[in-house]
């Protein structure tokens, strides 16, 4: 399937709906510690990750974190960037956020503080990360690699993985069984908008939302 057609249909759910489709398939991929720090945007796309830390950085002339990442993203990309070394210290900031946002990039997903928030709000820009701190990463931690695979709570997030974030959540799903689980993703959110419509006409939630909701998620 295209890429861009993923997008599309992923775009139109919301991640109760993506969590309840992993859950029906017995997969990871939930994260459930981060917050959506600076818009009110729901994002959907495709991922690039960042590893920061206290380790070896990359090889090559110095380079400010993150930016071989925001380079290297086109429109519509999503960063993920795994800073769980415990420094204090900002896995992402303004600049980076300018940087993004003229490269079309969907929005920043950090298991980690950021700062900077009031400007990359200001630019309307999507941050989603534990905590926000005015501390700069300089002379704290080191990007130890690029386009590699990263942790982000529970989940191991591989390039070219997508993810859906919003005001509930994020969701991660494995390119290699993403149309699985938008199938039941789908599935998901047009019996619920059914049964949505179902308690607006009048009928009893506790007749909508009976036995075939409980069984909704069943694993066959």
């Amino acid at each position: 399937m295209d890429s861009t057609d993923i997008i599309d249909r992923l775009k139109r759910l919301d991640t109760p709906a993506v969590s309840d489709a992993l859950d029906r398939l017995d997969m990871p991929g939930r994260v459930t510690h981060l917050h959506r720090l600076t818009t009110e945007q729901r994002i959907a796309g495709r991922v690039l990750t960042v590893k920061l830390g206290t380790g070896k950085a990359l090889d090559g002339p110095p380079r400010h974190l993150c930016t071989s990442a925001v380079e290297a993203a086109g429109p519509g990309d999503i960063l993920v960037i795994e800073q769980r070394s415990g420094i204090e210290a900002a896995g992402w900031g303004g600049i980076l956020s300018n940087g993004a946002k003229v490269r079309g990039i969907a929005g920043v997903i950090c298991d980690g503080p950021v700062r900077d928030v009031d400007e990359s709000r200001d630019l309307d820009f999507p941050v989603f990360a534990e905590r926000a701190i005015p501390t700069t990463a300089r002379g704290r931690i080191v990007e130890e690699a690029f386009n590699e695979p990263v942790t982000v709570g529970n989940a191991t997030v591989t390039p070219g993985d997508y993810v859906l974030a919003d005001g509930s959540g994020i969701c991660f799903l494995a390119a290699d069984r993403v149309e699985e689980i938008l199938e039941v993703g789908e599935m998901v959110a047009k019996r619920e908008a059914l049964m949505t419509r179902a308690v607006l006409a009048g009928e009893p939630i506790s007749q909508v939302m009976g036995a075939d909701y409980e069984d909704m998620l069943r694993r066959d």
